[in-house]
């Protein structure tokens, strides 16, 4: 029968001070991950007390990290950042901090690229199924549905 390894206060408190460390985190995560080691409520709410004043865990840092890594890597557009974030229970102040940081330009560029680089990439010779599939791909990634739209008209007539 295999035990459940169990942690002291200190042993927890240190392995979640590295796992915030290596890379930013929500507090949502932390807590899962507390309740995965099997600590109780109580010694998780001293934990992440412990690693909020001690800077290991921030959430305004993580909704800015996530937005800039999200937006450049995977090009996701307002919507779905903010969903995504608010899937994390991530504060609505916290959230529009973060998405306002993407500047306007870089954003709209950003959006023509990848509208462009995937109408080039359909092999679909329907017209009206090129579209529909060009808008279904730009509104799941959480492009504005204007700016969709717009798009998908001007890049297949």
């Amino acid at each position: 029968m295999q035990t459940k390894k169990t942690y002291t206060l200190q042993e927890a408190t240190k392995k979640l001070e590295h796992y915030c460390a290596y890379q930013e985190r929500c507090h949502q995560e932390v807590r899962q991950k507390l309740l995965s080691m099997y600590m109780i409520p109580e010694a998780i709410d001293v934990i992440i007390v412990h690693l909020i004043e001690h800077n290991y865990l921030n959430e305004e840092r993580f909704a800015k990290t996530f937005v800039s890594g999200k937006f450049r890597i995977k090009k996701w557009g307002r919507r779905r950042l903010t969903q995504e974030l608010e899937r994390k229970d991530i504060s609505k102040v916290n959230i529009n901090q973060a998405i306002t940081e993407i500047d306007d330009n870089n954003y709209i560029e950003t959006f023509h690229d990848l509208a462009e680089k995937k109408a080039n990439s359909l092999k679909e010779s329907n017209k009206f199924k090129k579209r529909k599939k060009l808008i279904n791909y730009l509104i799941y990634r959480g492009w504005e549905s204007h700016l969709v739209y717009d798009k998908a008209i001007e890049l297949i007539p």
